[in-house]
């Protein structure tokens, strides 16, 4: 798998992907498509990501994407839940809301600025923490100000400059990522980070808007 990302990372071309297509079904689509039905009956359904790019408004013209995911979300922006992603050089772990859409972003202030939703958040957070698994902020950059409506000196002043909340580990390139203990450390990430991802479900919820759906 690492070997083809890497080697498509070099030449981002037709010619590539039509001359390593037998590499790709075998050694990368299959393997992700067995990960899936490990995880499903625990994490739900899971979706993976089609590896051609949308370059229609992009200066970037590579046809391919340079990596592979997995996501319990069906949405780009505005997903709630648990993601997977891995490239030539590391595996990404993820649990949360990476980019939350304006309406949740509004109701997750809202949370925030409540004391008793606020409390839980800080909670887990610690308990997060405390395994290595801090939850940051998500797609940068961050607000550089407080919003209006709030207090410049509000005790949560830099929560409430976030637009996402999310975990995510990242483990560089190693063995035990052609074995079973990959599918197990994706299980023990997702269901530590679980929390989180109730937290969100319970004070923000899904996105009112249109869905953007990602690459499925």
């Amino acid at each position: 798998m690492f070997s083809f990302l890497e080697g498509l990372e070099c030449d981002n071309s037709k010619a590539y992907w039509e001359a390593h297509r037998t590499v790709w079904e075998t050694h990368v689509k299959e393997p992700v498509r067995r990960l899936m039905a490990d995880l499903e009956d625990e994490f739900g359904p899971l979706r993976t990501f089609r590896p051609h790019r949308d370059v229609r408004f992009s200066k970037d013209k590579s046809p391919y994407k340079t990596w592979v995911g997995v996501t319990t979300s069906d949405r780009a922006v505005g997903g709630v839940g648990s993601f997977l992603r891995i490239s030539a050089d590391d595996m990404r772990l993820a649990g949360g809301a990476m980019a939350l859409a304006p309406d949740q972003i509004t109701r997750f202030r809202r949370a925030i600025n409540d004391p008793a939703a606020a409390k839980e958040f800080e909670s887990l957070r610690q308990r997060l923490d405390a395994k290595d698994l801090p939850v940051g902020p998500g797609m940068p950059p961050v607000l550089k100000r407080v919003p209006a409506g709030y207090a410049a000196d509000h005790p949560r002043a830099e929560l409430l400059r976030w637009k996402g909340a999310v975990v995510v580990k990242e483990y560089p390139v190693e063995k035990w990522m052609h074995q079973r203990e990959a599918i197990e450390r994706v299980r023990e990430i997702w269901t530590a980070t679980a929390p989180l991802t109730a937290w969100i479900d319970k004070h923000i919820g899904e996105s009112e808007a249109p869905p953007r759906r990602r690459g499925a």
